[in-house]
């Protein structure tokens, strides 16, 4: 099956109040136990290599040949989109769409507005013309991603409305109150930021950075408030890592790749199945 963009999966999940779940790709294998949960869920899932990741993985184009040959060789059904996150320039952004991903994110949150709108709209002339969607972020997500660590800076309206007016990008990543990263207490989201975004943007689907560790109530709250694309990683690396260092302390004899990283993998598919049935789109891939 061939991979799909944002495009045509966040407003239809906006619609229908439920959000696309986007899972990190930390190696190959998360390729895998994230492909297995989405199939098996009936879910269209989000595949995302972050701009730092993306060398230690082997660059663009291995990610983007590895990732559609392992959707071919494992008969996926559902629709999957392969995603650049969190892209820190522009180049970085157009190498991602020649190597064949289908959306990226050009994060220009850093930028002075003038100069992040200039740039995402590089990055959409260049994207539109080859059918990728591209994501946008205003504001700053705060917390720890691949070693990289920022305090939060909340979206301001204006600054979103002028962002999206001027780019027609197909996702904005406002910045709300979520971190990258495991939470100090419990999640503090703007809701009362989010409804007045949402209620003056009806037709640009939300993005939610940070999505792990944040409770379900808010999950959903945030749903309904226009987020159609909610990303997870520390909770898939989280079991992951714990299975493997309970596996290890009680056998530590064991050596075997397989036998050690297979329950890994079993872990991360069921934190990604828990995420789909949370978020609503399980049974949405039709």
């Amino acid at each position: 099956m061939s991979l799909v963009t944002l495009k045509e999966l966040l407003p239809k999940a906006k619609q229908n109040h439920y959000a696309v779940g986007q899972f990190n790709i930390n190696s190959f294998q998360w390729v895998e136990a994230i492909l297995r949960a989405a199939e098996r869920q009936k879910s269209p899932v989000i595949l995302a290599s972050t701009d730092r990741i993306v060398d230690y993985l082997g660059g663009v184009n291995v990610i983007a040949a590895t990732t559609k040959k392992m959707i071919e060789e494992m008969n996926i059904t559902v629709p999957v989109v392969l995603h650049l996150d969190h892209g820190f320039t522009v180049e970085r952004c157009t190498a991602a769409i020649d190597a064949g991903y289908s959306s990226v994110m050009y994060d220009g949150s850093s930028l002075p507005l003038p100069e992040n709108i200039q740039r995402t709209r590089e990055v959409v002339a260049y994207a539109k013309a080859h059918h990728v969607s591209v994501e946008a972020e205003i504001g700053s997500v705060g917390g720890t991603e691949d070693g990289v660590t920022s305090g939060i800076q909340y979206a301001d309206p204006n600054e979103c409305y002028q962002l999206v007016a001027a780019t027609r990008v197909d996702a904005l990543a406002a910045a709300l109150g979520s971190v990258h990263g495991p939470y100090q207490g419990e999640p503090n989201l703007a809701f009362d930021l989010m409804k007045e975004i949402s209620d003056n943007l009806m037709d640009v689907p939300f993005a939610l950075h940070g999505g792990s560790g944040i409770p379900d109530y808010q999950i959903i709250k945030a749903i309904q408030y226009g987020h159609a694309k909610i990303n997870v990683n520390t909770e898939c690396n989280q079991a992951w890592a714990q299975t493997i260092r309970t596996l290890l302390t009680e056998k530590p004899d064991l050596y075997s790749p397989p036998d050690i990283l297979g329950p890994g993998m079993a872990a991360i598919e069921q934190v990604v199945t828990r995420k789909i049935q949370l978020f609503g789109s399980a049974h949405k891939a039709g």
